[in-house]
């Protein structure tokens, strides 16, 4: 579905709307829409037609910065709906009114290709910093069983806002934000307990949300560290560097020297967060 969004004012409340187009070729279930909002305030007629005419005018309306998730990574796994936090400043003389953000990814926002979330209304709250600057807070969830794995990359960050004089003003690209698969990792050492010297094998796996069909897959060919914290260290070192299988495995041998904690930790791709298993205990005789 193709999507613009906008600031309308609505039965005397600011509101972020939508105008949805059906997209020829566009998939039903991946359809979306900013039906959210929030309200503010409204002038008097008198004033809203003075101040109407000042903002077509001067057009001093702006959204200055727009912010998801702290700027760090949304992480989305295949069951879990996720919601994140963002901030919008926007700056007009007459004050603004209100602001919300959406995230996006597609060739453009128009374009058939293009999808998203919106703000969820009843999560907006403003806070003016001057006369003319506001910066409003709120939440965006997203929602795993709409995602595909192509999703996994920079989506972009939008938003829209409202003046206090009726002017509207949006912007589809204020920043960036990347949305990631959420990654797992185990490991187990054996056999345990197992004399010193002896060869151990450690085995563990690699895997990822697979958006497309809702649960988790291994990830092929990757580079782990296999790590160990001796008992009673406070840290992990790294003994070699092991890779994945076509199904996400990892297996390989080491000799048992002390009793301690064994791991495997995966660094991350720009599409799958970084994971480190939970330690496993190896008794050594």
């Amino acid at each position: 579905m193709r999507i613009r969004a906008t600031v309308a004012a609505v039965s005397g409340a600011l509101a972020l709307s939508a105008l949805a187009v059906p997209a020829a070729q566009a998939d039903d279930s991946r359809s979306w829409s900013l039906d959210r909002g929030f309200t503010a305030t409204q002038p008097s007629a008198g004033e809203k037609s003075k101040r109407a005419f000042a903002a077509t005018k001067d057009g001093d309306a702006k959204i200055t910065a727009a912010v998801v998730n702290g700027g760090k990574p949304i992480v989305v796994g295949t069951k879990s709906k996720v919601t994140v936090p963002y901030t919008v400043t926007a700056t007009d003389d007459s004050g603004i009114a209100g602001a919300a953000a959406f995230i996006w990814i597609g060739s453009s926002i128009d374009a058939e290709d293009s999808f998203g979330f919106g703000p969820n209304e009843k999560s907006i709250s403003c806070k003016a910093s001057s006369a003319t600057t506001t910066t409003c807070k709120g939440t965006i969830t997203l929602t795993p069983g709409l995602m595909l794995n192509s999703d996994a990359t920079w989506w972009r960050v939008g938003a829209a806002a409202g003046a206090n004089d009726g002017q509207e003003v949006e912007r589809d690209a204020v920043s960036k934000v990347r949305v990631q698969r959420f990654s797992k990792l185990t490991v187990n050492a054996s056999p345990e307990p197992v004399k010193k010297g002896k060869t151990i094998t450690v085995t563990g796996k690699l895997t990822r949300a697979n958006w497309d069909t809702g649960t988790y897959k291994g990830y092929s060919k990757q580079s782990v560290k296999l790590q160990f914290k001796k008992k009673g260290a406070k840290s992990y070192t790294t003994v070699k560097t092991v890779k994945t299988s076509s199904t996400g495995t990892l297996k390989t041998t080491v000799k048992a020297a002390a009793d301690g904690y064994w791991r495997y930790s995966f660094a991350g791709t720009p599409s799958t967060p970084a994971v480190s298993a939970k330690g496993d205990y190896l008794d050594v005789k």
